[in-house]
């Protein structure tokens, strides 16, 4: 087993990990404690958190862990051993749960919450609609970045 190998299944276990934990907090607890205040003011709470995610940290973490993914993919099956298919299965989770779906149905969420006038009312009904979905689909984010990180697992246990 190649050393890069190896390395990139360490960094690919890790980072979908973090993913997991991210897209749990969120799921857990940082939603629920903005259900506690106002409508209103948890949209512009909500719009605050967006307007900070989009930055090098969490870029990085997601869509860097992406890339991995998918290189650490590639290189295993060119060179198949025993932990080819969790790799691949890895990978494919990854890619699917965490970039496909932020972006097919979280982003969308994010931006119409961010588009909302101003006004509490606006808000208000920019919230309400808001929630639910990005709710559910961060579940799917939650789920599918932690059974990605236990795929990774196994991959790496496979190749050491």
């Amino acid at each position: 087993m190649d050393g890069w190998i190896l390395a990139l299944l360490v960094i690919a276990t890790v980072g979908a990990g973090v993913a997991g934990g991210i897209f749990f907090a969120f799921s857990g607890f940082v939603v629920q404690g903005l259900e506690r205040l106002a409508p209103a003011d948890a949209a512009r709470a909500m719009r605050g958190i967006n307007e900070t995610a989009l930055r090098p940290p969490l870029m990085l973490e997601l869509f860097g862990t992406a890339l991995v993914a998918a290189a650490v993919a590639v290189l295993v099956l060119v060179a198949p051993g025993p932990e080819t298919w969790w790799t691949v299965a890895a990978a494919a989770v990854y890619v699917v749960t965490v970039v496909v779906v932020t972006a097919a149905a979280n982003v969308p969420r994010n931006d119409a919450l961010m588009r909302a006038p101003a006004d509490d009312a606006a808000l208000a009904a920019a919230w309400a609609a808001f929630r639910p979905g990005w709710m559910g689909w961060n579940h799917v984010r939650t789920l599918g970045a932690s059974v990605s990180c236990g795929l990774f697992a196994i991959a790496l246990a496979l190749a050491w």
